[in-house]
């Protein structure tokens, strides 16, 4: 880019002009959903030995060699019995005492990590153990259907499911009689949850809430306390102030594999795109650019934005952007609602993605 056309009003020509999300409209087969469910790249080179106990944390390291040693324990046949049994076979008894593990700590302690180490240390090939959010396995279900979601997921030695929501009863249930139908399989679980921002300073969800609010499936948990300080507020930098459009705009142009998007535009988009297909619809993307941000105008939007940032998250995509800040996405209302973990968290990974952006606007 020459320095006259730099120094212009307008934004270079290139050759090829920077790619759109909402010309996107991609069609993902079940068999992708499925072999998607892995650790996202951001998680893909943790191991348990990369996680660094905090010294003053005892239950970090015990948490450590629990994990360790459950992986070990799934190196065996499937527990349901190995391979596919015939017809005439008896189903193998579901194994008893706890099949799950729940991971009870606040924001920041490495809970994720851990999970994502159990998946990579557990002796298993990729495709039997899955490892997805909470949001990711009701929107499989909504993709697949219950039946053909519990006949898919029936052959894992393991299901880790990260942030584990309690905040939607119906998706609670869901998800619970689902993982009961898998544990009847003979699959392991692990998963984690967050507390609920402003829940009178507690930090954290008591192992008891989770227990309560999955009921019947409580008695396949067993719960592994990590205590700890939120290692993402050492020192976190302030998030950078919105851009201008301008800038926006030159960037998504000098930027290899970007996206531009009026904000606005692009929430409507998302209503025309199923929920599992937000990771697809981020393909091969280098940076998302987005002008005119504003606030979200409803909660069936707001949801729907909190699902694209955790995609983007999972991926390390920056995002760049004009308008609001994202503190400023979500109302009043909505923070203080049954919603606010997953607006919190959606405004903790666009602040992260638009800190990692600062590098692609010039001075």
């Amino acid at each position: 880019m020459s320095s006259s056309t730099a120094a212009s009003g307008h934004h270079p020509i290139a050759e090829v002009a920077p790619l759109s999300l909402c010309a996107r409209e991609p069609r993902v087969p079940a068999d992708r959903l499925v072999a998607e469910m892995v650790p996202p790249p951001r998680f893909d080179a943790v191991r348990f030995d990369t996680y660094i106990p905090d010294p003053n944390q005892p239950s970090q390291t015990e948490a450590v060699g629990v994990l360790s040693g459950f992986a070990a324990g799934l190196g065996g046949a499937h527990a349901s019995g190995a391979g596919k049994r015939r017809w005439f076979q008896k189903k193998a008894a579901a194994p008893t005492g706890p099949r799950g593990i729940y991971l009870d700590g606040g924001y920041g302690v490495g809970k994720t990590h851990l999970l994502a180490s159990l998946w990579h240390a557990t002796p298993a090939a990729p495709e039997q153990k899955a490892f997805g959010t909470f949001v990711e396995l009701t929107n499989l279900v909504g993709a697949l259907g219950f039946q053909q979601t519990v006949r898919t997921l029936a052959g894992h030695r393991l299901l880790c499911i990260d942030e584990f929501e309690l905040d939607d009863p119906g998706d609670t249930v869901l998800v619970s009689s689902l993982l009961s139908k898998l544990v009847g399989e003979g699959v392991a679980l692990a998963a984690t949850s967050n507390t609920l921002p402003g829940k009178l300073g507690e930090g954290r969800f008591a192992a008891t809430d989770f227990m309560r609010e999955i009921q019947g499936l409580s008695s396949h948990f067993k719960a592994l306390r990590i205590d700890g300080e939120d290692y993402r507020h050492r020192g976190l930098p302030e998030a950078p102030a919105p851009y201008s459009e301008e800038q926006v705009t030159k960037a998504a142009y000098a930027t290899d594999r970007a996206s531009l998007d009026d904000f606005p535009h692009l929430l409507e988009h998302l209503s025309k795109v199923h929920p599992s297909r937000y990771g697809a619809l981020t393909d091969g993307l280098g940076a998302v650019c987005l002008t005119d941000v504003t606030p979200v105008p409803d909660q069936s939007t707001a949801l729907r934005l909190v699902v694209l940032a955790d995609r983007l998250y999972d991926r390390e995509v920056p995002v760049l952007a004009s308008g609001v800040p994202f503190d400023r996405l979500f109302s009043e209302d909505m923070l203080n609602g049954g919603y606010r973990k997953k607006y919190f968290r959606a405004i903790s990974r666009l602040t992260a993605l638009a800190r990692d952006a600062k590098g692609l606007v010039g001075e």
